[in-house]
Order: structure tokens, then sequence, then C-alpha cells
């Protein structure tokens, strides 16, 4: 299956869908995003009709063999944002901004309120795993919530009844409660279904402090970190991990704006702080 001629338009209507299961109550009303003839929830329900229907335990193995060894491109970060940047949803009626500012938007907003560096850093890069529809991934493999495969699907996921013609679903060695895990296992021990949240962790994980490797890795997690729902397989560490996945959800979702931030004139601060942390080159 190869990804639609705007690999980004069920991002951003994603983006919406989730704002409207968590909404910020000091954001505009969800009437005043978009205008379209049909609505924008049919598509992400077909969305996430494949999604759950191809993420499958067996996939994600796939997928990890395929990507995990990063020999797709090595880039410096900002040859890494500029590639994402050919990924501009010109259907989007919202927003005219290209990912890097879309980036910057929210990093500068963790910025502003005082945070460490590598958080700023984080949530400059948060993304950029997106790069995966560049290297020719479905949509479905790289946007959308996360969740764990392996083990029974939570009723907390978005749209669960879409699981039903998921193989796994059917499977008794992956349909129950713990599936092939054992009780807090930890989730370093799960296998979290493919997607940019995931393939951005493998290309970083030697590289930045703990609690920013769980932003990247778990902040498409709503079903944990919304709704709890698989706190069976979460470990003490996980727990007081997620407390920074926490806190950096917001700024991933309610940062979104038509004001550009000044990309010329942050450029030299965020490749000095990509220099503290990163190597000059990324595998990816």
């Amino acid at each position: 299956m190869q990804p639609n001629k705007n690999p980004l338009s069920i991002e951003d209507l994603w983006e919406d869908d989730l704002r409207a299961r968590y909404p910020n109550p000091k954001e505009k009303s969800q009437e005043e995003f978009r205008n379209y003839d049909s609505p924008e929830r049919d598509a992400v329900k077909a969305f996430y009709q494949e999604n759950h229907i191809y993420q499958t335990y067996d996939f994600v193995v796939q997928k990890e063999a395929e990507f995990k060894p990063l020999t797709k491109r090595r880039m410096t970060l900002w040859e890494a944002v500029e590639f994402l940047n050919t990924l501009i949803d010109d259907s989007d009626p919202d927003i005219d901004l290209d990912q890097t500012q879309h980036l910057l938007q929210t990093s500068e907003a963790i910025r502003a309120d005082g945070h460490p560096d590598w958080f700023v850093l984080t949530g400059f890069i948060h993304d950029l795993g997106k790069i995966l529809c560049l290297f020719g991934e479905p949509q479905w493999a790289v946007v959308g919530d996360t969740f764990p495969v392996g083990c029974q699907f939570s009723d907390k996921i978005v749209y669960p009844e879409l699981f039903e013609n998921n193989p796994d679903a059917n499977n008794p060695q992956y349909n129950t409660k713990l599936g092939v895990y054992k009780e807090h296992c930890g989730l370093d021990e799960v296998k979290m279904s493919w997607g940019h949240d995931e393939y951005l962790y493998h290309a970083l994980k030697d590289y930045l402090p703990e609690p920013a490797l769980y932003m990247i890795r778990y902040h498409s997690f709503y079903a944990q970190h919304r709704e709890g729902a698989y706190d069976h397989l979460m470990n003490k560490k996980d727990h007081k991990m997620f407390k920074w996945v926490k806190l950096f959800n917001p700024y991933d979702l309610y940062t979104k704006s038509p004001t550009a931030p000044n990309v010329n004139a942050l450029r030299p601060y965020y490749e000095d702080l990509a220099a503290k942390y990163l190597p000059n080159e990324i595998a990816f």
C-alpha cells in the first residue's frame, strides 16, 4: 500500500480529532476549526480502519527489522527538518505553516515556560520520525494514536471496535490481557504499534536524557497517558517517566497557531542546542 499524494492530510485531521477528544478550555471551540463539506471524523475513522487491521505483532517485528538498523539516510538535524518540510499540507484550511514552523511553535512554547534545554530540543524534534512517509510508509504506519501489540487491545484505544478484523484479536497468543508479556514487565519490554514515535526513539535513544526519550516514544500513547489503560504493563520507572510525557502533551496538542515563527532568527539557537546533545549527522 502506498501513501496518499498528501501524506500529512490525515495527520492534521488526526490532530484535530485529538483536540476534540481532549479539549483545551482556553482553545477556540471545535466549531471554529475547519469547514469541510464532509465530516473530518469520517476520514479519521477510515484511517483507523486500516491502522487497527494492519498493526499486528508480526507487522511491528517486520518494521523493526527494516528500520531499526537506521540505514535509510544520514542527515544533520536541519537537513532532516528540511526533508520533513516537503510534507507541507496544502489542504489544511486552518494553518499554512511548514513543518519547521510547526515544530518551532511547540519548542518555543516550552522554552517560554522555562523548561530545561533538552526539553526544548525534544519539542523541536519530536515529530521528525514522520520522515517515514518519505521512505514510502503508509500513513497508518506513521501517525495516529499508538498502543501495545502482542496483548489484548484496550477498549480505551480510539475506535476499539475496528480491531475486530485484526488477526491478533482472534489469536489466543495475543488476545488476553497480558498476551506475550508479564504483569508490570515495563514498557521497554512491550512492542508498540509502529509509527513515527517508535522510529525516532530508536534513532535518538543514545543521545538524549531518559525523560526526553519517553516523551518521544510515548507522546501518541493516549490510551495510557490520558486513559491509564495499560497500568498492568507499566513498572515504577514507567510511571515516574510518564509525568514528563503528560507534561509534554499540552505543548504538542495546543500550540498550533497561524503565526509563523522567525525561522532564520531561531535557527542558530537550535543548531547550537542540537550540537550539545546530538551527533553532527543522525542515522535514520
